[in-house]
């Protein structure tokens, strides 16, 4: 059971990035696609939010909202791809019925980032390394989502574009 568990949890984030390209192409098919994605692995009152970013913390409540930061944070881009690489889940609590299907639970997911941006505009890209942090919940209605995330800035630099 955990181990089913534990791949339904990462494949959150999987889709998540999936979803945020998607939405930063700010394409309405592309928008309504990766919105679709996050209501889908977001709990509905999910708080998001950053930390050890540039300027102030991006920050907010629920997945509609979370499209908006992001449309805002990659409008300026002409491509992106975030990268999911290693995954922690931390299982606290996991409730199966008799037959084995997950009928609750709690866990903490830590996911690295390696997100590229392109900016045509001025030949370069912004490659962000960070990490997100993530309480993830099973709900009948819902199954695993995540209920509240913050993204940890590590590390980022700017590039020209063709750069060797």
């Amino acid at each position: 059971m955990q181990a089913d568990a534990r791949l339904e949890i990462e494949y959150l984030r999987r889709r998540y990035a999936k979803a945020t390209d998607l939405i930063g192409t700010g394409a309405d098919e592309a928008v309504a696609e990766g919105r679709n994605i996050y209501h889908a692995i977001f709990t509905p009152d999910v708080f998001l939010t950053t930390a050890g970013t540039a300027g102030d913390p991006l920050v907010a409540n629920g997945p509609e909202e979370w499209v908006d930061v992001v449309l805002g944070a990659l409008g300026d881009y002409s491509a992106t791809q975030h990268l999911i690489g290693t995954q922690i889940v931390d299982i606290k609590s996991l409730e199966t019925d008799a037959s084995g299907a997950v009928r609750s639970g709690e866990a903490l997911l830590e996911s690295y980032l390696q997100a590229w941006h392109e900016k045509l505009s001025d030949g370069t890209v912004w490659v962000f390394i960070g990490t997100y942090v993530d309480r993830v919940t099973f709900s009948a209605e819902g199954g695993w989502q995540i209920a509240e995330s913050t993204l940890h800035q590590l590390s980022g630099e700017t590039r020209l574009l063709g750069a060797l």
